[in-house]
């Protein structure tokens, strides 16, 4: 077992609350953070300052610090008179309006939350990484758990030799230190302290360079090197695509991403510097079925909707999730075209028309509302405004936002009254209909579709539930995926062998719907093993497996080296389906079952986990090791994994009594 120590030292820091805005301007915050073995003999300390500018005369100003040890505290120099509460650290003094000051301290910290230690108790990957989104920042680093107050962070880190260090903005030095390695990192504009973020991994580092100069960094982990372009595909054209689009230069230094193991979500636009799960490496197969585009153009468009300008409260959030799930959306409609674009309005408005109002349908403005809601509905409201009021308008519109409010805080109205500047007319009613009400207004949603998209209007005809006799027809002439998909999922006893020759989509619905094989479908079906994607592979193999017993071990020799998605879909099946085939590598069954075991454990992510848990439950072969695992499952940082370790525990109980 690999056992290692960790220490925070930093100087401080900045920031400020709601409170304190109208009182204190934090200008710069320069920290040094250590990541080192060492005993307790060799532990070092190390100190840097904060300045700041009084704004009104006040006799305290404080910092939010969670759990922290703080030594040497001097405000200008001199010893500083101080509360610490375990929450906050307060400092006392007769601050005078327009005077300047510099606070600095050592401190160290065990981060509980906000900082997660990934393989450094166990065989897995070694990383850390952070996690800030909300007011969790201050876990780690003495920081403000509020958005309204922009600092601009300089940071700077040691750590061991053989692994990098990935900051916020740009690394402006790196040197050896003492057996380790001195990282800078140097920011030029002010962020809100949730965006502060940091990775330590081993990875390498793949560039391109923007149409406007910008330096766009690709991480990847050393054995990934095939997965890197079909990861990051489309990147530059997004971000060239973008900076057009939005009319405003991006407003950092550079950009980089960098994957982590079991993350918390999809991906963080931390400023500069987007962290995302390594689910989304994929290869040129992967590609076809879940690949990062999407969220990748999502954190993107949030460097400027979210990080360049920041709702001031929750009530606002819109202002963030629904301008960057738009303008992702925009930037993919430039890669897979406008009814790609249609489509996904069409399902955010089925979606958002299907909420159970009374319980679930909110306001934009409702600051406790659904993902949904800030996602998708605010998407809908640009898209719906950019009709009412043109291109022109809406752009021009945007830019002025964005000028207006840079590298500062924003609410509903400084967006809307840019744009009625330049409409010069009122949007009240649009406000009431779009933003305001708690129901979204689907039927509007839906006539714009219809007058904006020919496919929409060819995608609601088809109705195959009814059994119309035109859906032979639809399956077979209908130009779009879409509409065919559509209709095996209703009809699949209307799949006939030309449907075979359709696109990979269509043959992926195949392999979902089509679960009783015709036997005259059964060499067409066969096919799908060959197909460029790992869900239809995945599904293939179960269905042929399933409805040809005496030919499982012809499917189980074919797909015996498919591993899948980093959550190995193909690869536990096929361990279960061979355990589950008499006189198949029979010889061979104990080390298959110790591999599937072996899934279970802390140092693969959290998908793999769940999937062989799963399929353990499935054979009843959930014993001692896997049980342990479970258990140990409890007390992942992933809500996820734990929610699905308590529920099993709990079935297995049940069974059990």
């Amino acid at each position: 077992m690999k056992k290692i120590l960790f220490l925070f030292s930093f100087f401080s820091f900045s920031l400020s609350f709601a409170q304190q805005t109208d009182y204190v301007d934090f200008k710069r915050v320069e920290a040094l953070i250590v990541f080192n073995q060492f005993s307790i003999d060799t532990t070092t300390y190390n100190a840097y300052e904060i300045n700041f500018e009084i704004l009104k005369d006040t006799d305290s100003i404080y910092l939010d610090a969670k759990g922290m040890a703080f030594k040497h505290v001097a405000l200008n120099n001199f010893a500083a008179t101080l509360k610490y509460d375990g929450k906050r650290l307060v400092i006392y003094n007769k601050f005078k309006k327009n005077d300047t000051y510099s606070l600095g301290f050592v401190f160290n910290s065990a981060p509980k939350k906000a900082m997660y230690f990934m393989g450094w108790e166990n065989e897995g990957r070694n990383q850390i990484w952070t996690q800030g989104q909300g007011k969790y920042t201050s876990h780690w680093l003495p920081s403000i758990d509020d958005v309204n107050d922009k600092i601009e962070f300089d940071l700077k880190f040691v750590g061991p030799k053989g692994y990098k260090i990935i900051s916020n903005g740009e690394l402006v030095s790196q040197s050896d230190n003492v057996g380790n390695i001195l990282w800078e990192y140097d920011m030029k504009k002010p962020m809100s302290s949730y965006l502060v973020a940091t990775v330590l991994g081993q990875y390498k580092k793949s560039t391109e360079i923007s149409a406007s100069g910008v330096l766009l960094e690709y991480y990847y982990y050393p054995e990934d090197s095939l997965k890197v372009e079909p990861t990051y595909r489309y990147s530059k054209q997004m971000f060239d695509f973008l900076e057009n689009e939005i009319d405003f230069a991006y407003p950092w230094q550079n950009y980089k991403q960098i994957p982590v193991h079991d993350f918390l979500y999809a991906g963080m636009e931390n400023t500069s510097c987007t962290i995302f799960s390594d689910a989304y490496v994929v290869d040129e197969i992967g590609f076809n079925d879940k690949n990062y585009v999407s969220v990748n153009a999502h954190e993107l468009a949030h460097q400027w909707f979210g990080n360049l300008v920041t709702a001031t409260s929750g009530e606002h959030h819109w202002l963030q999730e629904g301008f960057a799930t738009y303008y992702a959306l925009l930037a993919e409609r430039d890669i897979f075209g406008d009814d790609y674009y249609y489509f996904k309005l069409y399902e955010s408005a089925v979606d958002l028309g299907g909420q159970d109002i009374a319980s679930k349908g909110t306001s934009l403005l409702d600051p406790k509302s659904s993902s949904l809601t800030f996602y998708q509905r605010g998407a809908w409201v640009l898209h719906a405004m950019r009709t009412l009021v043109g291109d022109r308008i809406y752009k021009q519109a945007v830019v002025n936002y964005l000028n207006a409010n840079q590298f500062n805080t924003v609410k509903t109205n400084d967006f809307i009254k840019e744009v009625e500047k330049i409409y010069g007319k009122s949007l009240t009613t649009f406000v009431n209909a779009w933003i305001k009400q708690k129901v979204f207004p689907v039927d509007d949603a839906f006539t714009l579709l219809k007058k904006q998209s020919t496919f929409i209007n060819e995608y609601l005809m088809v109705d195959c539930q009814a059994k119309s006799s035109k859906c032979s027809e639809y399956l077979k002439y209908y130009v779009s995926d879409e509409a065919k998909i559509k209709v095996i999922s209703q009809a699949p006893e209307l799949v006939t062998e030309d449907t075979f020759n359709q696109g990979l989509k269509v043959r992926q619905a195949i392999s979902q719907y089509v679960k009783q094989i015709p036997l005259q479908f059964k060499t067409n079906y066969e096919t799908l093993l060959d197909d460029k994607s790992y869900i239809t592979i995945e599904n293939a193999l179960y269905n042929l497996w399933s409805n040809f017993p005496d030919e499982r071990a012809k499917y189980l020799s074919k797909t015996r080296n498919v591993d899948g998605f980093s959550d190995k879909n193909v690869r536990l099946l096929w361990i279960v389906l061979s355990l589950n085939t008499p006189f198949y590598q029979a010889d061979n069954k104990q080390s298959l079952y110790e591999e599937l075991v072996n899934y279970t454990e802390a140092r693969y992510n959290a998908d793999l986990r769940m999937n062989a848990f799963r399929y353990l439950d499935l054979i009843n072969a959930c014993e001692e090791r896997c049980l342990l695992n479970l258990e140990n499952a409890k007390t992942h940082h992933n809500w996820r994994l734990v929610k699905f370790a308590k529920d099993m525990s709990k079935k297995l109980q049940n069974t059990k009594e």
